[in-house]
């Protein structure tokens, strides 16, 4: 009797990646996923070279079909540095593709370990796994930086659309050989998507869920954070976390760490942008393996309130090779 595979009624976007993990992820289709399962899939080669031949322009319409279909997978990918680019014979040092996806789809990065018993835990208190949510928006990663070349004032300035009154600040005044500066952003709106996608991950998990900024330093920017969490907490969840036993609180980043390292586990830890990419890593070494962590990007539907894994990124894989392999 010949098997009948299931059929996968709603499409899955596939967005290959670069090196060894084309070969790993060709196996496990060709071994683990093809033999069982009838899948329309949307596919999207990532790798560098056609990245490159198509001015990055393959990343963003790989986002917008995970906005189309809502499932996709994702695998291990290169962002070019200088010697990357030399190597391909880059156009350019093409940006990130995992942050132009992230910020196509607004969503929130929620990393988590797969504890085994035989895969040593450098961190043995970790007995729980610890779920950290990265806000994946704005912040540093859509920044824009530069260089200050010699004596001057550096400023920033907000023009109201549709209005000649605009608001200015000073921000520094240069009056020697120059230096650095740095202007960063975010939105209400994708705040507001953080806030409810951690907090329906917790609930979900039924873990306590913890928000960590430097509130005290970033008073308005990382403030904003903070009022815009316990806003959606008292309007949304704060009864339902309640009934199921858990809860929500914000943490200094600094004391949520020195937390992070006593605790047993057992909770989702919503970081802002950077503090996630530093942090997730951090836990992925503290549990064992960076090979060892899922990776699902959330993006909340408003509709209903919920969240939908929407990539799921091939970290288990191998991004290098020797050359010749």
């Amino acid at each position: 009797m010949a098997f009948e595979k299931i059929k996968v009624v709603n499409p899955i976007v596939e967005m290959d990646g670069d090196e060894m993990t084309r070969v790993i992820w060709k196996s496990i289709k060709d071994k683990l996923i093809f033999p069982f399962l009838e899948l329309d899939i949307k596919y999207f080669d990532l790798g560098l070279p056609y990245r490159d031949a198509t001015d990055d322009k393959v990343t963003v319409e790989s986002a917008e079909a995970t906005l189309k279909y809502n499932v996709a997978i994702k695998c291990a990918t290169i962002t070019p540095d200088e010697a990357r680019v030399k190597e391909f014979n880059l156009k350019q040092m093409w940006k990130s593709p995992n942050g132009t996806i992230r910020n196509i789809l607004n969503g929130t990065v929620f990393r988590e370990p797969i504890i085994c018993k035989n895969v040593p835990r450098l961190v043995p208190g970790w007995t729980k796994p610890i779920c950290i949510g990265r806000h994946a928006f704005g912040d540093q990663y859509r920044a824009t930086d530069a260089v200050i070349k010699g004596p001057g004032k550096l400023k920033l300035v907000f023009v109201p659309e549709g209005q000649d009154e605009k608001t200015e600040w000073e921000v520094f005044n240069f009056t020697g050989d120059g230096g650095v500066s740095l202007a960063m952003y975010n939105t209400d709106e994708s705040i507001r998507a953080f806030a409810e996608a951690s907090m329906n991950t917790a609930y979900q998990k039924k873990w306590p869920l913890y928000l960590s900024t430097k509130n005290t330093i970033l008073k308005k920017y990382d403030g904003r954070f903070k009022d815009i969490f316990q806003e959606v907490y008292e309007a949304k969840w704060k009864s339902k976390y309640e009934a199921a036993g858990i809860w929500y609180e914000h943490r200094l980043i600094d004391d949520m760490v020195a937390y992070a390292v006593k605790s047993e586990g057992g909770y989702v830890w919503a970081c802002k942008n950077y503090d996630g990419d530093v942090q997730s890593d951090f836990l992925a070494q503290g549990f064992g393996s960076l090979g060892l962590m899922t990776s699902v990007l959330g993006v909340p539907r408003w509709e209903d309130n919920r969240s939908r894994g929407c990539s799921w990124y091939g970290y288990a894989t191998l991004q290098s090779s020797p050359k010749g392999w």
